[in-house]
């Protein structure tokens, strides 16, 4: 049996999180690339250079972040088994729990739900605003529900599945540096003008370190949800992600709702096709399901960690 180093960082992220007393002394390990990211941004995509030229500094930059990254998460894993011999792989454990965010997103969105169940629809807007990137201020009950539940799907990709799946294949190092690609792709990876040539090389990346682990989202949806196979196959990829489409499809069927949709960003309405076309409007109570699924799919998670721990 192999050391279950991610069934131990799921545990302590489903029991503790990161603590909002820990995140305001120290904020969260993420913050490190936001910085580096911030300064590279600030001296690499000045509006005065070429596109060509903001491209490779973009590739230079995504590069440096996964090389240091990848040097410092291997480095840590060598010192813990010198220092702690046989209880290595328990400092490992506690290291790659802050990458995952089973309870951060189930206390995000949960809320949301109950705001609605109030009928405090300023309230779920303000809520939801938090987790998503659409404008919120317009809103009606089932625009608030369809948020929720999206970001929710996408994020059981990002925030669970992604990080576990490199977590088990390349250990510390590889979901830290899953973790900076990601967070890259957060803060550049855009397809505004500003964005488009520099962030780049990052939004690749990150489209092909999410690709294996958005499929296996969508069939742990799924198997949740105890249906939405259907939807899934059909609709997933008329998302404009490659991949996001993957569990927030999955997600619609299992629901019998329809997602994505028309969304404004910044004033501005972009239509998108719907997913789960055909299905009802959602409503605060599909979020309280989707939330439902979303927990058992974390628990099948669990049934994987643990078999790869045995059988490896």
């Amino acid at each position: 049996m192999a050391d279950p180093i991610a069934l131990v960082a799921l545990a302590l992220d489903a029991a503790i999180g990161w603590p909002d007393r820990v995140y305001a002394r120290i904020g969260h390990p993420v913050g490190g690339f936001a910085r580096f990211l911030n300064l590279c941004e600030r001296l690499g995509n000045r509006p005065d250079r070429s596109e060509g030229m903001r491209r490779v500094l973009g590739v230079a930059t995504i590069l440096t972040l996964i090389v240091l990254t990848g040097a410092a998460g291997w480095w840590i894993n060598r010192e813990a088994h010198l220092l702690f011999g046989r209880w290595g792989w328990m400092v490992n454990a506690v290291l790659a729990w802050p990458a995952l965010a089973q309870r951060s997103l189930y206390l995000h969105v949960r809320p949301v739900a109950g705001a609605l169940s109030r009928g405090d629809l300023s309230a779920a807007r303000a809520l939801v605003a938090r987790v998503v990137g659409r404008d919120t201020g317009r809103l009606d009950e089932a625009g608030v529900s369809r948020a929720a539940i999206e970001t929710l799907a996408e994020s059981f990709c990002d925030g669970i599945v992604a990080p576990l799946f490199w977590l088990l294949l390349l250990g510390l190092p590889g979901v830290w540096t899953y973790k900076a690609i990601n967070t890259a792709d957060s803060l550049i990876g855009h397809k505004e003008p500003r964005w488009r040539a520099f962030g780049w090389a990052a939004a690749r990346i990150d489209d092909g370190a999410n690709w294996i682990p958005a499929r296996i989202a969508g069939a742990l949806v799924c198997l949740a949800g105890a249906g939405g196979w259907r939807v899934m196959t059909r609709d997933a990829r008329a998302h404009a992600s490659p991949n996001a489409g993957w569990p927030e499809a999955a997600m619609a069927g299992a629901l019998g709702v329809a997602l994505a949709g028309p969304v404004a960003y910044d004033g501005v309405t972009q239509i998108k096709p719907w997913i789960g076309r055909g299905g009802r409007s959602a409503n605060p109570a599909d979020i309280v399901s989707a939330l439902q699924i979303y927990a058992r799919a974390c628990l099948l998670l669990w049934v994987i960690a643990g078999g790869v721990a045995w059988l490896a």
